[in-house]
Formats: structure tokens, sequence, C-alpha cells
């Protein structure tokens, strides 16, 4: 059973108005399933009412704060575009990602277990943390789409520079690379991919090794066209996104979306 996190906790304690102590407890319990603690903590005669409780949050913005060798990428989530477009919400989301830059993760959850029930009390209505992460490199650039719906961070290797890394960022916001490299496309993929490949050419007449020739050609292009370094660069098709790099290697790709 993983360790139940402090924003996991945050979030109990702003639907449930109990103490932290008792969130904490109760998800502990309940293997972090937060419906389940919920259930304990009314069981208890702890939370006599839960609040927000069937409100998804489908919406949000995504923040990222950065220095030379590190970037920290932060998707906060609320209920209403009108929130997330809001200047509270995004004077928070700044301030997740410039904590967590500063401090680091374990500090940045204990920050949040104290800001989030602040934020849900004043936004009037249910906010948590998704994806928080740390990416460390030798060079790091980032890319934040205008709306702070995609979100992209570019780690490279000493041989990089910031401009060409953030570049990278902004080409994968548009792009969508799934791998860095053909070879980190996994098997299963390519087993499928086979598959629709194998049903389309059922009714050519052609012998098996010309076949399997074909396919391979077709695994390869899905490769490529999947791959962040084999991608034409959109700033400039001529060139791939490898020899844009001209020797620098991306050691490090997270791209995020709300």
């Amino acid at each position: 059973m993983s360790a139940v996190t402090a924003s996991a906790v945050a979030q109990l304690r702003a639907r449930t108005g109990v103490s932290i102590l008792a969130c904490k407890q109760a998800l502990d319990e309940a293997g972090g399933d937060e419906e389940k603690a919920i259930e304990i903590l009314r069981k208890r005669g702890i939370a006599q009412a839960v609040k927000k409780a069937d409100r998804e949050q489908t919406e949000g913005a995504l923040f990222v704060a950065q220095n030379p060798t590190t970037a920290a990428i932060v998707q906060l989530k609320c209920e209403t575009d009108f929130v997330a477009r809001s200047d509270d919400f995004l004077a928070l989301g700044k301030e997740i990602a410039e904590y967590l830059l500063q401090n680091g993760l374990a500090k940045a959850q204990e920050m949040l277990a104290k800001r989030l029930p602040e934020a849900i009390q004043k936004l009037g209505e249910n906010i948590s943390v998704g994806e928080m992460q740390e990416i460390q490199a030798p060079v790091t650039g980032s890319y934040v789409h205008s709306n702070r719906k995609i979100a992209v961070v570019v780690g490279l290797d000493p041989k990089g520079d910031p401009t060409k890394a953030k570049d990278v960022a902004m080409h994968a916001a548009a792009m969508n690379p799934l791998y860095v490299h053909p070879d980190d496309v996994p098997a299963e993929a390519i087993a499928k991919e086979r598959e629709i490949w194998t049903a389309q050419m059922k009714d050519e007449k052609k012998p098996a090794a010309i076949l399997e020739k074909i396919m391979t050609g077709k695994e390869r292009k899905f490769r490529e066209e999947n791959a962040l370094v084999k991608q034409a660069f959109v700033k400039d098709p001529t060139m791939t996104i490898e020899k844009y790099l001209n020797g620098a290697a991306v050691t490090t790709y997270v791209r995020v979306t709300i």
C-alpha cells in the first residue's frame, strides 16, 4: 500500500472539515481511497456532511517554474473554467510551482495541506493537485501553451542549450510525440499496429517475404512518427528534432495536459 500524500489529506479535510490527523488515519485505513475514508469518518460520527462530494474537477491549469537545471510542473485542477481563469487560481498555481522548484516535492506536499483548504474556501469549489513533478537535467527548457492546458518540460544533456530545449518543448506541445526515441515504442504497441496492418493487407496477392518487408517499413515509420527526436521540427520541417539539437541528447521529456 502506497503512503498517503499530504495533498490527499488536505483534499479530504477540505471535503469533511475534520482534523488533519483524523483524515490521515481514515485514509490509511481505507488504503488511500477517499470515498471509503469518508465513509469511515461518517461511521465514527466525525464527518457530518461532505462538501462538494460529486463535483468533478475537469477544468484547471498547468504551471511550470524553472531554473537552468530543474523544472517544476504542476497540474492544478478545479471544477469550472471560470475559476481556472481567475487571478486567485492562477496565482495559487504559480505559487505552488515556485515552491516546488525551491523546496522539493516533500515540502510542497506539506505546503498543500495548508494552502488547498484555504483556496477551496475562498474560491468555492473543489481544487486539487493532479500531477506534480520535479524534472532535473543538465539543461532544461519548458513551454506552457497560452490556454494553460498543455505544458512540456524537456531536459537535455550538457551539449544542449536552453533556447533549443525550449524550442523542442514547444514542438512537443504541438506534435504530441509519445516517446523520445524510436526504440522506446513498446512491443505491445507495435504488436497492435501489426495486427491492423495485417488486416489491411489480407487481400493483397504478394509473396510473404514482400509483405513482411512492407510491414517492416510500416513499423519503422510508426516508430519514427511517434518519437520526438525523429519528428520534423515544427519551426523548420526540413530538419528533424535530432538534427536541430546538433548532437545534444534528450534526457527527459514530460508532457502534461488538462
